[in-house]
């Protein structure tokens, strides 16, 4: 029986081809008991303290704040902003929670059923009695985990993305929302509910003390990709590729731009987008990108290859927090995509970075071509050797 075939805790004991083939961006799905005995692995003052720290994208939503209805504030905060805080109607979110917490980066491997490449990042929220951010819509899949606590979550169905909002506030919270029926319930430690892109929901802690974990998924809109896509391609195309019109017919009105010349114009343009190598090198690098490029620190100075040769014989190398990767076979050539370049090289070796939390020095013998690859991805930044600390 193949992986897709088992069936999982996780999704209620539907296999990933069930789950996929039913729920997968198609309707919501709640699930008792999804992770049993589950324990967070961040604690609520460890969450408030990453919300303080520089770099950390951090949110705070206060229902009824000191400047108005659903006040939101920016990070990084400090000891003060959360001792004023009341004692209910608040919401701490912070995220990319798994880039700095590598207990909290290890729920992703639950989720190996999506394409890696496919997962944005794991945020976290902390809430007292009554926190919430307001009924609203999402435009990507989320695995919403408790983790702490009770959370009631409402759903309202699946509405549009210009659906009526509350005007004057930083929240995209909606005028109306009407709760579906049999969509009502409190979950507990190791619940956890999917919602598929556009399904009005409300979450609202119940308890003390409500951690919910989200995991969500990259899907670039249409405008993102089209502007991306044209950006790369004009990147790479000569100048001297142009409209042309041989054996253009006399114009007969010289200001009108008749037929013909938007026929040529849209075959030029059909013919530079449909070069299915150019979209898989584009779509590589476009879903490898960071969502922190500011995180990925290049190795200074940098290492030569006998150096990383040396050096990786002591200590393993990891991907860096954050760094993304994913390959592709075109024909004969694969090209393994991190952080949003692309690099040529075996198969074999694209499919074990991919796979590997840490990269061993019998990489090396294993595959010629890996000591140049790996000497650019540590230069780059996209790999790590641990720090002192972690060697340790």
């Amino acid at each position: 029986m193949s992986h897709r075939d088992t069936p999982l805790t996780l999704l209620g004991d539907l296999t990933p081809a069930e789950f996929m083939a039913e729920y997968w961006q198609q309707k919501p799905l709640l699930i008792r008991g999804a992770m049993p005995d589950f324990l967070c692995p961040i604690e609520a003052d460890e969450l408030a303290g990453l919300a303080c720290e520089e770099g950390v994208e951090a949110r705070l939503v206060e229902e009824n704040g000191p400047d108005g209805p659903w006040q939101v504030s920016h990070g990084p905060f400090d000891e003060a902003t959360f001792e004023r805080l009341p004692e209910r109607d608040w919401t701490l979110l912070v995220q990319a929670v798994d880039h700095y917490v590598p207990s909290v980066a290890a729920l992703l491997d639950e989720f190996d059923f999506v394409p890696r490449w496919r997962l944005d990042d794991i945020m976290i929220s902390y809430a007292p009695p009554g926190g919430s951010v307001g009924p609203h819509v999402d435009q990507y899949d989320v695995f919403l985990l408790q983790a702490a606590g009770q959370r009631r979550w409402q759903l309202g169905g699946e509405t549009p993305e210009d659906a009526p909002i509350i005007d004057g506030i930083d929240l995209k919270i909606l005028e109306t929302f009407e709760v579906e029926a049999d969509s009502d319930w409190v979950l507990e430690p190791g619940d956890m509910l999917y919602l598929p892109p556009g399904w009005a929901h409300h979450g609202v802690s119940e308890t003390d003390e409500c951690m919910t974990i989200s995991v969500g998924f990259r899907a670039p809109s249409a405008d993102e990709a089209v502007t991306s896509y044209a950006d790369y391609l004009g990147e790479q195309l000569p100048s001297s590729l142009r409209y042309s019109d041989a054996a253009m017919t006399p114009a007969d009105a010289p200001g009108e731009i008749d037929d013909d010349a938007l026929a040529r114009m849209r075959q030029l343009i059909i013919d530079t987008l449909d070069n299915p190598a150019q979209l898989s090198q584009w779509f590589g690098r476009v879903m490898t990108q960071p969502k922190y490029v500011d995180q990925l620190i290049p190795f200074d100075p940098p290492l030569d290859e006998a150096s990383l040769a040396q050096k990786l014989e002591q200590t393993p190398l990891h991907p860096a927090p954050g760094s993304r990767f994913a390959w592709r076979r075109d024909g004969d050539t694969t090209t393994l995509f991190a952080d949003g370049e692309g690099y040529a090289c075996s198969a074999e070796l694209a499919q074990r970075l991919c796979n590997s939390r840490l990269i061993h020095a019998d990489l090396l013998e294993d595959f010629p071509d890996a000591k140049a690859l790996l000497t650019h991805l540590v230069n780059a930044g996209s790999l790590n050797f641990p720090l002192d600390d972690e060697a340790d």
